[in-house]
């Protein structure tokens, strides 16, 4: 799977002759080369692409790179002098670049090329804003390999095992059911510490009485998956199941009104009117959902401040929360896929009811 043909045929209304790509996600979803490593570029012309590495990956990227010319860099073919080569045969006068990613020193080595460079990080942001069937169909087995692992941890989980030890267990078992890597480091928190809505994992051993809250996501064939649930160990008090319940309420309010073509503020007040009626609106301080893919975080937002319109085929976390300091917290996480007249919850973990182990 590459996507070279859907960044060319965005090339001529951006006004570009070519687009070039430095970072690893931008590469990954051109390419499709999952071993792109911390060395690597892809170029992308109205006429055709290249892709160039170092001697490190050449051997991997001539079998799993299609579509695409590839070449080597080294000592004396540094990237600037091959793209320049490129860029001579082809004429190219105006090339993208991902002003979102690239650092000043790349931005100043890439000044030597002989075309003249216009910031295009927007152009990447919208392609991989919207999901093909083969990009949804990774990130659906990704969530069921985090689902399989939560539902293997959670009978460990009990009075007197630490946070880390918790964290640890579904990385394990997040691996040994087909992931690559957690798609980021698993936050796993207990009692007090819920309050944190992005706390690390501590040596803090779990007590009864008290909710276990774990954020948990695993790659798959280089796609994300992301969610979270909340549970009480032993008991849960009045207060802490009805915490849960509005948190829920909330959730599933925002969840009814996202759709494609819908501003992410909107789905986000959703869901944040229901917290605020219960009077915690002081006590949910992020966004609703964030969309995600290649990387865990990825534009556009179903946030406050989200003003553009999500579009068809994103795929966003649903994740309110309610947090008091100092006491407990409770976060439900699921992520959906946006549709035309709404969307599908692509989580399957049970939610409906508080889980009390």
């Amino acid at each position: 799977m590459n996507h070279f043909s859907q960044i060319r045929a965005k090339l001529v209304s951006r006004g570009l002759d070519a687009m070039l790509l430095t970072c690893e996600a931008n590469r990954f979803y051109a390419s499709g080369f999952h071993s792109t490593g911390t060395d690597g570029v892809a170029l992308v012309t109205r006429e055709g692409a290249y892709y160039f590495t170092d001697s490190r990956y050449i051997e991997a990227a001539g079998k799993e790179v299609q579509d695409a010319a590839i070449r080597m860099t080294d000592v004396k073919n540094p990237y600037v002098d091959l793209i320049n080569e490129v860029i001579e045969r082809e004429k190219l006068a105006v090339m993208g670049f991902e002003d979102a990613y690239m650092t000043v020193a790349d931005r100043k080595n890439y000044g030597k090329l002989k075309c003249r460079l216009k910031p295009a990080a927007a152009l990447m942001t919208e392609l991989r804003a919207s999901k093909d069937e083969e990009e949804l169909r990774r990130m659906e087995k990704a969530q069921r390999i985090s689902e399989k692992a939560l539902a293997e941890v959670l009978p460990l989980i009990k009075p007197g095992v630490t946070e880390r030890e918790v964290a640890a267990e579904i990385v394990y078992h997040m691996m040994r059911n087909g992931a690559s890597k957690p798609s980021f480091d698993p936050i796993v928190v207990s009692g007090p510490n819920t309050s944190l809505p992005h706390g690390v994992p501590t040596a803090r051993r779990i007590k009864s009485g008290e909710f276990v809250t774990m954020d948990i996501g695993s790659i798959y064939e280089g796609y994300c998956s992301d969610m979270t649930r909340t549970v009480a160990v032993g008991s849960a008090t009045d207060e802490m199941k009805n915490i849960y319940g509005i948190v829920l309420k909330a959730q599933l309010a925002g969840i009814a009104a996202a759709r494609g073509g819908v501003a992410g503020k909107s789905v986000d007040a959703a869901a944040r009117d229901v917290i605020g009626k219960a009077g915690y609106g002081a006590y949910f301080g992020h966004g609703f959902g964030h969309s995600l893919g290649i990387e865990i975080h990825e534009g556009p937002y179903a946030s406050q401040a989200g003003k553009e319109k999500l579009p068809v085929g994103a795929v966003i976390s649903a994740e309110p929360g309610i947090y008091l300091p100092g006491r407990f917290g409770v976060r439900i996480e699921d992520v959906v896929i946006l549709r035309e007249d709404g969307c599908r919850v692509l989580t399957k973990a049970p939610k409906k009811e508080l889980i009390i182990l």
